[in-house]
């Protein structure tokens, strides 16, 4: 049997690692367009922040690791350009312009996703950058070094503009975000977002939202972010408006789509195409919450569903319960998380979403180094489930976020969780901890 792979990144390799753990003798071929593969994307800010660090530190395992000791058949360079589902047959394009093809047996598409680029004149500026693959940190880290940069325009407020916000203040670069729409993250509650405002604000990081940017321009040895009532100036302007599915090939190929323009996948990470999978940035998932297609790329479900795809490849079917939506990043010395569903997408889920905001200690009163936490909750007023939890706070916040994302794929209600036996000790949380606390607000409102 022939197993190809498109695409070479964590999907795409934990199936080709594991497949070849299950079957030896089995046929893999992985068609990477880039020359990069396995590598920390998610650690590319926190090795920007640090001039003295090598970006090639953020590679997991090299390429000629694979072909060597796993006997994969990886071809980098190789973009993948068409699928032809009935001859079973796989073409593209090479680096140097060659055309090659290919047949398979089983096919995975693991294609990730790509920087949404807005169409503002003047983003393919010198010095107008995107970061979303190894390749794009690269440039930023190389642009950082030969450049005096001192002043940075980050278009975007998502995960990775606000860690990039850390990473740029570290290096003793100014920092402006702008962005057309209003408001910070658009799912933060209103009251958690103060706080990271505020956070940014401290540490002299400027906010410009609801800013339509007309056009990027060249001025000088600078580059200009022009708005309609707003003009920044930089050295460096770093794009990042958030990411899409690069699902083109699957959608030409006849594969259906779900959520997000996403491939949409079953539960066997299976396409609606027999003999082809997907999984990664580039497929959807089920909402274990609302039971519907979601589009939440996020590094563990590509992990995980890479390792699912080479179980079924393998005869050994292995179904994923679904996603939560949980994540978590920094913003200087503020953690920010989440799981679960906002009030405004719980009620276009079909719930009747209730919501409280409370803010606690993340150690116990009177233990010296207490600071605080804010807790967002949303339960169901009809069923008393609980729906979703945000989180802020300067510690104790990252790793709590977990408790809610269990609570949330077992469908517990707000009532259930507030049973919940939680650890306390008075350098860890209060006896009651922050979101023990908030379920019981929640609860006088379900």
């Amino acid at each position: 049997m022939d197993f190809v792979i498109i695409g070479g990144d964590a999907a795409g390799m934990s199936a080709a690692s594991r497949a070849r753990r299950h079957l030896p003798g089995l046929t893999i071929t992985v068609f990477e367009k880039t020359q990069d593969v396995s590598y920390s994307a998610c650690g590319m800010p926190y090795n920007i922040a640090d001039a003295s660090s090598d970006i090639e530190a953020l590679v997991v395992r090299h390429a000629q690791v694979f072909r060597d000791k796993q006997d994969i058949h990886l071809l980098t360079g190789h973009e993948v350009t068409k699928i032809d589902i009935h001859r079973k047959q796989v073409s593209g394009i090479t680096l140097d312009g060659a055309s090659f093809s290919h047949g398979y047996d089983k096919l995975l598409i693991a294609t990730g996703a790509s920087p949404t680029i807005p169409p503002i004149p003047g983003v393919d500026l010198p010095g107008v950058l995107p970061l979303k693959n190894l390749e794009d940190g690269r440039k930023i880290k190389s642009f950082l070094a030969d450049q005096p940069v001192q002043k940075t325009v980050i278009i975007g407020m998502g995960y990775i503009a606000l860690e990039m916000c850390e990473a740029l203040s570290a290096r003793g670069i100014q920092v402006d975000m702008v962005k057309p729409r209003p408001g910070l993250l658009p799912w933060m509650a209103p009251e958690l977002s103060t706080v990271v405002i505020d956070t940014l604000s401290a540490h002299h990081v400027g906010v410009h939202d609801g800013h339509h940017i007309k056009k990027i321009e060249k001025e000088a040895s600078s580059l200009r972010v022009v708005c309609k009532e707003l003009t920044l100036s930089a050295d460096m302007v770093l794009v990042a408006t958030g990411v899409q599915p690069n699902s083109a090939i699957a959608a030409a190929a006849g594969i259906s789509l779900g959520a997000g323009s996403a491939i949409a996948v079953d539960s066997f990470m299976r396409t609606s195409v027999e003999d082809i999978y997907a999984a990664g940035d580039c497929a959807d998932a089920l909402h274990v919450v609302t039971g519907k297609s979601a589009w939440i790329p996020l590094a563990l479900r590509a992990n995980r569903s890479g390792w699912a795809v080479a179980d079924s490849i393998a005869g050994k079917a292995t179904a994923l319960e679904g996603i939560a939506g949980t994540a978590v990043f920094r913003v200087f010395d503020l953690e920010v998380a989440r799981s679960g569903l906002t009030e405004k997408e719980a009620l276009a889920a079909g719930f009747t979403p209730e919501s409280v905001t409370i803010q606690s200690r993340s150690r116990a009163h009177g233990h010296p180094g207490a600071t605080p936490i804010w807790v967002h909750m949303v339960g169901d007023k009809g069923s008393g489930r609980l729906l979703g939890t945000q989180m802020v706070g300067h510690e104790g916040t990252a790793h709590r976020i977990n408790a809610i994302a269990v609570a949330l794929h077992n469908k517990m209600t707000v009532a259930q969780f507030s049973q919940t036996d939680l650890a306390y000790a008075p350098p860890f949380g209060p006896v009651w901890d922050p979101m023990l606390t908030a379920a019981v607000q929640l609860m006088k409102q379900i």
